[in-house]
């Protein structure tokens, strides 16, 4: 097997990794949302990460930044530290997390636009065709389960959706020179001293009251969906392709309504079983046919 095709299966089992794990966060967070300011859950998670990335990097020794990685670990920061993780919060104050599906789906396509403009890639003609068929499976799936809608928490998920694909592009192009769970460690701990003290100030009065289940989501996405996952996500971009890999995204959103069927336990339809197996056919030809 040659090192680039070697590094391309690598790369889409990390990013298949990262996927999974993400793919709790939005049921996740509309169940802490119900319960806890969206400004404090998303400092708290912030913090929480940052500890746990300020460890890392002490434990392993790892070495500063120089000083031309800052501006990108700042927008790496903006994009997937503070910017999604508070727009959503925000939007599903609004909207169900079944509705955020929909612009999951056009996650994929912001992440390989970016990775075009901050990364260079070029992928074929073909790539693209899979790609948009793909994220309207997705959004036509959504959309077909009579969903509502909100023009609040749709403008704030786009916005999210925006700023979590230019993190991405941006976090992988950095992994390429200080390594995946570097990338979202110096990220997090160049937020800390922002998060931290917000997390008092945003502090609700009283911490009674508050359930089992919110408190496992806000560990779940405090340690999975924002420092865990991430290890695996910008790994997998590095290393496939960041447009590329980044089409895995795709199976995010349906992997959320089956962890909410297990969870919950809703009914899987054959609506979805069959998007799913469409999904998982364009991510093999975006796959086949990136470059």
């Amino acid at each position: 097997m040659s090192k680039v095709k070697e590094n391309s299966t690598r790369g889409w089992l990390n990013g298949s990794i990262g996927v999974v794990l993400f793919s709790g966060s939005l049921p996740a967070t509309r169940v802490a949302v119900l319960e806890f300011n969206p400004v404090f859950l998303t400092v708290v998670r912030a913090s929480i990460a940052g500890i746990l990335a300020l460890i890392a990097l002490l434990i392993f020794r790892e070495k500063r930044p120089a000083r031309k990685h800052i501006l990108p670990l700042l927008i790496v920061a903006l994009g997937v530290v503070v910017g999604f993780p508070l727009l959503t919060a925000l939007a599903l104050q609004y909207i169900t997390s079944a509705h955020s599906i929909v612009f999951l789906g056009i996650l994929p396509m912001a992440t390989a636009i970016f990775g075009i403009i901050r990364g260079g890639e070029r992928p074929r003609p073909t790539f693209w065709i899979f790609s948009v068929i793909g994220s309207l499976l997705v959004v036509g799936y959504s959309a077909a389960q009579g969903l509502t809608s909100s023009p609040i928490g749709d403008i704030l998920m786009i916005a999210a959706i925006i700023l979590c694909g230019l993190g991405y592009a941006e976090g992988a192009k950095l992994t390429k020179t200080l390594g995946g769970w570097q990338v979202i460690s110096w990220a997090l701990v160049l937020s800390f001293p922002i998060m931290l003290p917000l997390m008092f100030i945003f502090s609700p009065a009283s911490f009674t009251g508050i359930s089992t289940g919110a408190w496992i989501s806000l560990s779940y996405i405090s340690l999975f969906s924002m420092f865990i996952g991430f290890i695996f996500w910008y790994r997998g971009l590095a290393q496939g392709g960041t447009a590329t890999v980044g089409q895995l995204q795709l199976l995010q959103p349906l992997l959320g309504l089956a962890l909410a069927a297990l969870l919950l336990h809703e009914k899987v339809s054959i609506g979805m079983l069959a998007v799913t197996l469409g999904v998982i056919l364009c991510v093999a030809g975006t796959k086949r046919f990136a470059k």
